[in-house]
């Protein structure tokens, strides 16, 4: 980054909101040839049996006006190459329907991403960049800046660096400022109290001393666990302990 762009990513401060910081972003991204970019941050990627999970936050910077509709709604996301290709990789790539994709791309595209492959055809969305982020505990950021210029593979391989030096800023920038729900999955919703048993059994102890440690009857804390492993899909206690555990649900 430039000492001009330094002096602008000095908004990107901790707990910034993510409206600020995607402006601040693109009046970086723009000067390179970037037209728009988008970011999203999913506390769980997929289910356990490998289904996408729309993310809990996003935003579209500059895109076309049914764009946000139709990834979310429309579910797009379940049908995007890209969010298939940042679940294989940590490092930035390039996607382009003008050029040459980048190997991760080329491994995951198939006939189903057909939908979001026209779409972007379409609209002149003709290549971009994106930035695989995860946290320490499985969650997965994305950071993507989008061209609708012709720009040939080498013009785009110079700019993997910035870009990915921004999305990281940006996204380290942002994180803090998240309400709690960001951090839960859509996917499964469990009452504090069922989340409660279910950690407290986790680590070991009976129906009794879960009763014990939260001032409840025993059949209450079973009533919580045995609702918690319906919510869950689960057949037994053992198997809810671990889809909790895939789904986050165990963590204080």
């Amino acid at each position: 980054m430039t000492y001009k762009h330094a002096e602008v990513l000095s908004g990107l401060y901790r707990g910034v909101s993510l409206d600020d910081a995607m402006t601040i972003a693109q009046s970086v991204l723009s000067p390179l040839g970037f037209d728009m970019s988008c970011y999203d941050f999913s506390p769980v990627p997929l289910t356990h049996d490998g289904q996408f999970i729309l993310p809990t936050v996003y935003d579209m910077r500059n895109t076309p006006s049914d764009m946000v509709d139709l990834w979310c709604d429309g579910l797009y996301y379940h049908h995007d190459p890209v969010m298939d290709a940042a679940r294989q990789t940590t490092r930035p790539f390039i996607w382009s329907y003008d050029g040459q994709h980048s190997s991760v791309m080329e491994q995951v595209l198939g006939d189903r991403h057909r939908p979001v492959i026209d779409y972007l055809c379409d609209t002149g969305l003709r290549s971009g960049i994106t930035v695989p982020i995860r946290n320490a505990v499985g969650g997965l950021a994305t950071f993507t800046a989008i061209t609708t210029m012709r720009r040939d593979d080498e013009d785009l391989e110079d700019a993997l660096i910035e870009v990915g030096h921004l999305a990281h800023i940006l996204h380290d920038a942002v994180v803090d400022g998240f309400s709690a729900d960001a951090f839960q999955t859509p996917h499964v919703r469990l009452s504090p109290q069922e989340r409660r048993c279910l950690r407290l059994c986790s680590q070991g102890l009976t129906a009794k001393q879960i009763a014990d440690e939260i001032g409840r009857s025993v059949a209450t804390v079973t009533f919580h666990l045995t609702t918690a492993t319906r919510k869950l899909g689960a057949r037994n206690r053992f198997q809810a302990l671990a889809l909790a555990a895939h789904y986050h649900l165990l963590n204080s």
